[in-house]
């Protein structure tokens, strides 16, 4: 075979594989020395039913993080018919690997924060990219929004100059809470079913997906290291449980990732790892009008162009 010929998919799979395998590892190196470098991610190795398995990671009670997890999958099997048509997949037979990473911070001044990267393959041949990264902050910090968008505008530019505004929009559209009508956090960028060949080369496709996985590593810990000391009150920590409670909800209600870990019969505690260790639910309530809370509020919507300044919402 000549290097410029494309790879065959079992060639694929062992590339995209071993590349989630080094960089959940890169990763969690990164999160435990923003973290202060003193606790360690726990290493939860697990088997799937059809074939495969995974390596759940979680560090718990840490300076910074509370919670956090970042899990790598490599599997595959066959999934029911009825489970096909949900998925919207093209074929029953599948393989399926990425890393999942969710973080949990213990003070309510730094953001909660998600990125998946993901590749799948159909048995009828056709393959596909996926991911995405977005964070969710307490209380919005609108210069930090700010700052953590360019670095996925840069990213996304460097590939594809129309990737970040079409994704960012995809990200309004899935980060969203319908029953609440209230966006889950600041956003980032969403993308799913990126086709190979259709919409790029593996080569290309793949290379984006790598450098989404790397400007979250850098981007989220900074974050974690410039508010990690700031001061808060009682009455923020509890603003934080309610607002996780949200998170919750998205995660169980509206998540496809969770969607397709149950339905083909994926490890529970893996897939439910992106849960917050506490959270609260309290009948309608609503922040006093004027607070720090309102104000954050005023941000959770779709269509802010967080590039500007001041951010403006374009809907």
């Amino acid at each position: 075979m000549s290097i410029s010929e494309p790879l065959p998919l079992v060639s694929r799979r062992t590339v995209v594989e071993e590349w989630m395998r080094q960089f959940q590892d890169w990763l969690c190196q990164e999160l435990e020395a923003a973290d202060g470098g003193t606790v360690r991610f726990q290493q939860d190795a697990w088997q799937h039913p059809g074939g495969g398995g995974g390596r759940t990671r979680v560090l718990q009670h840490g300076q910074v993080l509370e919670k956090g997890g970042v899990a790598f999958s490599a599997v595959w099997g066959t999934m029911s018919e009825q489970a096909a048509q949900l998925l919207l997949m093209p074929d029953p037979g599948y393989f399926a690997t990425g890393v999942s990473v969710v973080q949990h911070p213990r003070s309510p001044l730094v953001p909660i924060s998600h990125m998946n990267v993901r590749y799948f393959e159909a048995a009828n041949g056709e393959a596909w990219f996926g991911g995405g990264l977005d964070l969710t902050p307490i209380y919005v910090d609108v210069e930090q929004a700010r700052w953590f968008h360019q670095q996925i505008e840069a990213v996304c530019a460097l590939h594809n100059p129309a990737y970040y505004p079409r994704f960012k929009q995809w990200a309004d559209e899935y980060f969203y809470l319908p029953h609440r009508q209230e966006t889950r956090g600041v956003g980032g960028i969403f993308f799913d079913r990126l086709m190979v060949e259709k919409d790029g080369s593996f080569d290309a496709l793949f290379a984006f997906v790598q450098a989404v996985g790397q400007v979250y590593g850098r981007s989220y810990s900074a974050i974690m290291r410039q508010n990690a000391d700031l001061p808060y009150t009682t009455e923020q920590k509890q603003w934080q449980l309610v607002r996780r409670g949200r998170y919750a909800e998205f995660n169980l209600a509206l998540d496809r990732g969770t969607r397709f870990g149950l339905e083909t019969g994926g490890r529970t505690e893996s897939i439910l790892m992106s849960l917050p260790p506490q959270c609260q639910w309290h009948y309608n309530q609503q922040p006093a009008p004027g607070s720090p809370e309102a104000a954050t509020q005023q941000w959770l919507q779709k269509g802010i162009n967080w590039l500007l300044e001041p951010p403006i919402s374009t809907c």
